[in-house]
């Protein structure tokens, strides 16, 4: 298991819950906003926490932390991730999974076995312009939308998310989202932050509070729970 970084407790994460999030470095995607390149190419493997350390400390906030934040990169590109979340069920806590939503098979996996309590989804554009908006121009993303129809199927509670970027969204992308998430159980709307260290190592711009809540508002007739973050 490439366990990237810790962060010890967290409020925000986990909706509702106290939580640590693990860091698993490696992802499939090359989003060019992303904020967090060392996480996606995993390129410091001597900086890795071992599963014993992260175990370790697990068995000491037992009683204290409600659940444990699975993110990335990409979790599931790591073949042993059912075993890992088993090992942090069996000790008692939650386990909220964060996903780009492709690898499907996986994720069916781990809802019908009730290895996930909560799956947030990373929604990166419309479909039209998926491709780009990950850095592979010619992704199919009948994976994303077989993760989305399997979320929605309700079997277990998950939200949605996007992060707008000014070069990468339009309205009409949002509609298209609105439509083809249509009835999901909660959107988020996340606000672009310019960390400083992006995967595509141009400057990019995030869109006003104002023009946030704009394409909320798009998205009204379509889903019924939407938030904007940060």
């Amino acid at each position: 298991m490439h366990i990237a970084g810790l962060q010890k407790m967290t409020l925000l994460d986990y909706p509702g819950k106290v939580a640590c999030t693990v860091f698993l470095g490696g992802c499939n995607f090359r989003c060019p906003f992303c904020h967090n390149p060392d996480l996606v190419f995993s390129s410091k493997p001597e900086e890795n926490i071992s599963e014993q350390e992260f175990f370790e400390f697990l068995s000491h906030r037992k009683g204290f932390l409600d659940g444990v934040c699975i993110t990335g990169g990409e979790p599931m590109l790591e073949k042993d991730l059912d075993q890992f979340i088993l090992k942090i069920r069996a000790m008692g806590f939650l386990v909220k999974l964060d996903t780009n939503g492709s690898f499907p098979d996986r994720l069916q996996y781990l809802v019908e076995n009730s290895l996930v309590d909560y799956v947030a989804m990373d929604i990166k554009n419309s479909r039209e312009h998926y491709g780009k908006t990950i850095g592979i121009p010619t992704y199919d993303t009948s994976n994303i939308e077989q993760s989305v129809s399997l979320l929605m199927e309700g079997s277990v509670p998950y939200e949605f998310r996007t992060t707008l970027v000014q070069e990468f969204h339009t309205g009409d992308d949002i509609k298209s989202m609105g439509r083809w998430l249509h009835g999901c159980q909660a959107y988020f709307l996340q606000s672009f932050v310019d960390s400083g260290n992006l995967l595509g190592k141009k400057r990019l711009t995030a869109f006003s509070q104002e023009e946030m809540q704009g394409f909320k508002n798009l998205l009204k007739s379509h889903i019924e729970t939407i938030s904007i973050r940060g």
